[in-house]
């Protein structure tokens, strides 16, 4: 019998579906609905110590791109199609002490369903590792089922904060060693891509304890300018920050950074975000060796929480497992990182030889087509 459930670093998920951390998951209501509609788990947006003030107006937007003439913009146009989505939105603007009743009530309403708590605090210092220690304990003692340690955040100020401690290994494997020292439940660290290695800030994150990285968080990137106002499509007063890019436009960067993962340490365990809105693409990860799935842009696109999103990735999950039960495959786990060893150096790929090497023209799309041979004449 196929089986949709997974256990991934020692917890009980229904499906491998979450929520990631982000608008979807902001509120009790949010989560409440997630859950209703049938989402396996969810990473509860990021909780600080301290509420922070997000910018005014829109805090993300989605950018389409048409068909025609593969105009990106923000701007909504008829038959234009999902590019990706673009944020500057800051971690919850509700303190611990809001969410840890939340966490408990929600836990109570559905005890089948996973709620990771995603934490924030600094670095550097004994004072930052303690904030650490404070919000893990506040919320295991509520009742979430694991921690996700928030390396990732793209814009934040403080350079001991969110993506800066992504791409410092040293603090990588501090921060996650100080949460471990008092976690009574798995730890997951959340990466940035914005680093030269991520395989670097994976290992760190190992040594210090973390039970699975997760990868990863948006792509640092800026909004077009509109060639008619010269303003930055999103923007406050003329001005904007970078923020992060999300959604289908990062799918084939998140897939590469997951196979570097999964390769360097296939005895892992990786919880993958970037790009997903239906099964197909949920499977490449899982093939590439991620053991869950986690989904915002689709989601938030979907009235807010994605039930229509959720519906498609459990049938799509239902229908592969049952084309390929022949295969002994009736969990997750009979095919995940099937495909991991598929992705090799280049110097590993086979090179033309002799008359079928075209010396850079090829008769495929994109390239001008093969020189015929000169005819000399006396």
């Amino acid at each position: 019998m196929a089986d949709r459930s997974v256990t991934f670093t020692g917890i009980r998920f229904e499906n491998p579906f979450l929520l990631s951390s982000a608008p979807p998951t902001e509120s009790e209501n949010n989560i409440l609905r997630a859950f209703d509609a049938g989402w396996g788990g969810v990473v509860v947006k990021t909780i600080g110590l301290h509420p922070v003030v997000n910018v005014v107006g829109a805090r993300t937007k989605f950018f389409r791109t048409s068909a025609d003439d593969n105009y990106v913009s923000m701007k909504k146009r008829p038959g234009a199609a999902l590019h990706g989505s673009w944020n500057w939105e800051l971690i919850s603007d509700k303190a611990l002490e809001w969410w840890v009743p939340r966490i408990r009530r929600i836990k109570q309403a559905h005890p089948t369903k996973v709620v990771i708590a995603s934490i924030m605090a600094g670095s550097g210092n004994d004072k930052e590792l303690r904030a650490w220690q404070t919000l893990a304990e506040g919320c295991q003692d509520a009742g979430a089922d694991g921690l996700e340690l928030n390396f990732s955040c793209p814009h934040m100020d403080r350079k001991d904060m969110g993506s800066n401690i992504g791409k410092d290994t040293v603090l990588c494997s501090t921060v996650t060693e100080a949460v471990k020292g008092v976690a009574k439940v798995p730890v997951w660290t959340k990466l940035t891509p914005a680093t030269q290695d991520i395989v670097e800030e994976a290992g760190a994150c190992f040594r210090g304890g973390a039970d699975a990285i997760v990868s990863s968080n948006t792509f640092p990137s800026l909004p077009l300018i509109d060639p008619e106002t010269l303003e930055f499509e999103i923007n406050v007063d003329g001005l904007v920050s970078s923020g992060g890019l999300g959604g289908p436009a990062i799918l084939p960067m998140s897939l590469a950074n997951m196979a570097r993962m999964t390769n360097a340490f296939p005895d892992r365990a990786f919880s993958a975000i970037g790009g997903v809105s239906d099964f197909g693409q949920a499977l490449s990860y899982f093939l590439l060796g991620a053991g869950t799935v986690q989904v915002c842009t689709a989601a938030m696109l979907d009235s807010a929480i994605g039930p229509n999103v959720i519906k498609r990735l459990n049938a799509g999950l239902d229908a592969f497992l049952e084309a390929n039960a022949a295969k002994g495959w009736t969990t997750v786990e009979d095919f995940r990182g099937a495909r991991r060893d598929r992705v090799v150096l280049q110097s590993q790929i086979r090179r033309p030889e002799g008359d079928a090497y075209k010396g850079g023209y090829e008769p495929v799309e994109g390239y001008a087509a093969p020189e015929t041979a000169e005819v000399v004449t006396s």
